[in-house]
């Protein structure tokens, strides 16, 4: 409708909901934040609360819903975890001297991205903004933790790439140009938002990045050359600082990641071995879960940054193993982290200090956690580390703050700042007066009152007060012609003369204001307090970095200690060789000891052929080869009793099941697209664990799969290579490939029932014990004992297992899934291939026995079968 017909009131609301179309507006009004049309629809359904109408405006009734503005974060956090954004109109004009509507004006926008209250934070977990652009194949990836300050960019070449990253920084919001063509697992990704192309213009990125920054260039943060990633950060930085109406001081840093300083890890990989999230989405039972004990929730996030992307830079990784020892040699853990403990999360209280945002308890916080940085720099003076000696350059004590915030700001301060209550009494001697005139106000009376008497003589004088006429002296009527000359007539009575001082008219000004002024001083006081905080931000953020990554290494050594974990030996040499390895989250949930295996792959071994019944631990074995590879790279000790590793550039897995309903994919093609991109990405340095391959499709095409792709790891790419398989015709590559071995995970039978051994042997395993394990699982006996009677007439009708058989390179190369090259034990699987006609009628012939016609005769029969 046209603004004519809506009320002033509603015309100022259409007016800036405008300029927020996809967002709900928060609406303030008095003691409430109102929404209206169909935001209210909208937040009625999203919150649970009460749609309701007010008035009238252009005619029509208005849906309203409203939430207590002091109750907002809370709702305001249901909605945020919703993938809801949500913008604050505040009122910025003085009720008393607005004619019409107060004006009001958005003061922030909060989306998932750009969040930075506690209340609307996992504190433990990063909160990522995330800015996508592409050119070709190309693609620039910009990521800010607004929360924390931390920046940065990185460039990757190709779709997979572009993939992986994103799995692994796991966005909340991510954004998008509308002009550029993304992946459908891109765009569809829960957070992901479109933006105007002209966000990503070159020119004006860089123009944003400098200001930001602070500098001529990009020069100094080594990515003047990353011309897509730059389009990316200008963009997200664009778009925080519109939603935060803030300059974002505390970003005045752009770290540059390369990709080759990383061991890639592919989203299938990455969700198989479960690092910070489970197959079901949750945290518990991951690596993380297992690992994370640390002090803060700063620790705990760069923590899980480590993991989720660990490192090929071996000195890093050497100097972190050596303080690690050094803990653990002067039992050093147990104070540090005493220490830590009391820090807390500094990281995002600079951050709402640098906004502007920062709560009383905020500062409380971070006077205590600087009132502790000189212990921590003793404990850290007595660690011969050259990584320590770094650490303590950075971690500086800050003394004068310490001092300050202590006179500053009570023991124990309430959550904010808008009732007062903050500032401690003999910090500022204008709002200790203040007080003192509100708190104190009936015992200057008092004195006043027995002041004057005494000094006029008057015994009928008195010191009253109405709220008609404020602070008086009374005098009778009988004695107030010996008033002083200094007292002036403010109020006639019957019996009375009331008068007033100048000093008493000083204090009615002080007292009668005084509670508005103190609290006005106090939050003056408060602001300046912030702002000279600030001031010293980038000072205060390093040393807060220093103390994660103290807390990291700490919790390391614990972890060291308390698991059992070895210093793992890294070495040159295309190698993993581990002693006694076990899973570091499935030992520890586990009531029975664990059964520790070893593993060796080198150069001229380097593929394990891994057989053995269902349920028998070759997942496990798999896993925790790659998981001990993992913590080896983040510079943390390892669970096992010895282990040395080569340099690994890439870790993949392929294992387990499932499908890609929405994109179109059945398990068989997820599968083997996993397939196809360790084939075209591994390199002799990669890790690669495959389980299972080629069992989405027939026995032939699968069999046939599985060695093509088994073969092509071992001889031409020889990655480090662990391929479990109920292919027993598998078992048969180590005659034809010298680097490939078998083993297999053992287990035996008692009375009909199977026992998993979970050891690993040499060799290739014996049965599958297939229908064993279905009698675990609870399969009814009925079936039990017909697949048993199927199994039996299965054997009986191929026969025994034929003799070894002598192959030519070819036939290796491009084996035929017959019984002509299963050489290996016979696979008794009730879900093995029939046997054809063709082979029915072989089985029952002697060659011998026939003449030359009989011969063509049943050649000429056998091609009518084919």
């Amino acid at each position: 409708m046209p603004d004519t017909k809506h009320t002033p009131m509603m015309q100022q609301y259409l007016r800036i909901k405008a300029e927020f179309p996809d967002t709900l507006l928060f609406y303030r009004m008095g003691d409430f934040y109102e929404l209206f049309y169909s935001d209210a629809k909208r937040a009625a359904q999203l919150l649970d609360i009460t749609l309701t109408a007010r008035g009238h405006s252009g005619g029509e009734p208005i849906p309203m819903a409203g939430i207590p503005f002091h109750a907002a974060d809370n709702y305001i956090a249901r909605l945020v975890k919703q993938g809801v954004s949500v913008a604050i109109a505040e009122q910025i004009g003085d009720p008393a001297l607005a004619k019409g509507p107060v004006e009001r004006k958005v003061v922030r926008v909060i989306t998932p991205g750009t969040l930075t209250d506690e209340a609307f934070l996992d504190e433990r977990s990063d909160n990522l903004l995330v800015a996508l652009c592409s050119d070709k194949q190309r693609h620039g990836l910009a990521v800010l933790e607004i929360s924390s300050g931390r920046f940065s960019v990185l460039e990757v070449d190709g779709d997979d790439a572009l993939l992986a990253e994103v799995e692994r920084l796991r966005p909340a919001e991510l954004l998008l140009s509308e002009d550029q063509t993304h992946l459908t697992a891109i765009k569809e990704r829960q957070g992901a938002r479109e933006l105007a192309p002209w966000h990503y213009e070159s020119d004006t990125a860089l123009r944003l990045l400098t200001q930001q920054l602070k500098t001529r260039d990009l020069r100094g943060f080594g990515c003047e050359h990353m011309s897509v990633a730059i389009r990316a950060a200008g963009a997200l930085l664009h778009y925080a600082q519109e939603t935060q109406r803030n300059s974002l001081p505390h970003i005045r840093s752009l770290q540059v990641e390369q990709p080759d300083d990383a061991i890639i890890i592919d989203p299938a990989s990455r969700r198989n071995l479960e690092i910070d999230i489970n197959q079901k989405g949750d945290t518990q039972h991951t690596l993380a879960w297992i690992m994370d004990k640390t002090a803060t929730a700063m620790g705990s996030r760069l923590l899980k940054r480590w993991l989720n992307r660990p490192l090929r830079d071996r000195n890093l990784l050497r100097q972190r193993q050596g303080l690690i020892a050094q803990m653990i040699q002067n039992y050093a853990t147990d104070d540090i982290h005493s220490s830590l403990r009391q820090v807390g999360d500094i990281e995002r209280i600079l951050s709402r200090v640098a906004l502007g945002s920062a709560r009383p308890r905020d500062l409380a916080r971070l006077r205590d956690a600087l009132a502790v940085v000189p212990d921590i720099r003793q404990q850290l003076n007595n660690l011969d580390s050259d990584l320590a000696r770094g650490l303590l350059e950075r971690a500086v004590e800050f003394p004068h703050w310490v001092e300050r915030l202590q006179q500053a700001i009570i023991e124990n301060p309430p959550v904010v700042i808008r009732d007062g209550g903050v500032i401690a009494e003999g910090y500022d001697s204008e709002l200790d007066e203040l007080r003192a005139l509100s708190e104190n106000a009936g015992d200057y009376l008092v004195k006043l009152e027995e002041q004057e008497r005494e000094r006029t003589g008057i015994s009928t004088l008195k010191v009253g007060y109405n709220r008609v006429h404020g602070y008086y002296i009374e005098i009778s009527k009988a004695q107030s012609d010996a008033a002083p000359t200094e007292y002036i007539r403010r109020q006639t009575l019957k019996n009375a003369e009331r008068f007033i001082t100048p000093e008493l008219k000083t204090f009615e000004d002080k007292a009668l204001s005084a509670k508005s002024r103190a609290l006005s001083r106090e939050k003056a006081l408060y602001e300046e307090l912030v702002q000279a905080l600030a001031e010293e931000l980038i000072a205060l953020q390093v040393c807060a970095a220093a103390l994660s990554e103290l807390d990291v290494l700490a919790n390391l050594a614990e972890r060291a200690e308390t698991l059992r974990f070895v210093q793992p030996d890294l070495v040159e040499d295309n190698l993993v060789d581990i002693r006694q390895g076990r899973h570091p989250v499935v030992e520890n949930l586990i009531v029975d000891p664990f059964v520790a295996n070893n593993t060796h792959l080198d150069s001229s071994t380097n593929m394990q052929i891994i057989t053995g019944p269902n349920m028998g631990g070759k997942s496990t074995y798999m896993r925790q080869v790659a998981l001990i590879a993992l913590l080896a790279h983040i510079g943390s000790y390892v669970p096992a009793d010895a282990c040395t590793l080569g340099p690994i550039d890439r870790i993949f897995t392929r294992m387990g099941s499932s499908d890609d309903v929405a994109g179109g994919r059945s398990t068989f093609m997820v599968e083997m697209t996993e397939t196809a991109n360790i084939l075209h990405n591994a390199t002799a340095q990669s890790l690669v664990l495959m389980d299972e391959v080629g069992r989405g499709t027939s026995t032939f095409d699968g069999l046939s799969l599985a060695w093509a792709s088994a073969a092509h790891l071992a001889e031409n790419i020889k990655a480090l290579t662990l391929f479990a398989t109920h292919y027993f015709e598998m078992t048969a590559l180590p005659e034809q490939h010298d680097n490939v071995t078998n083993v297999h995970l053992k287990a035996t039978e008692h009375d009909e029932r199977i026992i998993f051994l979970h050891s690993v042997e040499e060799g290739p395993a014996s049965q599958s014990y297939g229908l064993q394990v279905a009698q675990l699982a609870g399969v009814p006996a009925n079936v039990i004992q017909a697949a048993k009677g199927q199994l039996q007439h299965l054997e009986q009708s191929t026969g025994s297992t034929p003799a070894p058989q002598t192959r030519t390179a070819t036939a290796a190369a491009s084996p035929s899934p017959t019984k002509a090259i299963s050489d290996g034990p016979q696979q008794n699987d009730l879900f093995a291939a029939m046997p054809s006609e063709v082979e029915n009628r072989l089985s029952g012939i002697n060659p011998d026995d026939l003449t030359p016609r009989a011969a063509l005769e049943l050649l000429y029969e056998l091609k009518k079968l084919m």
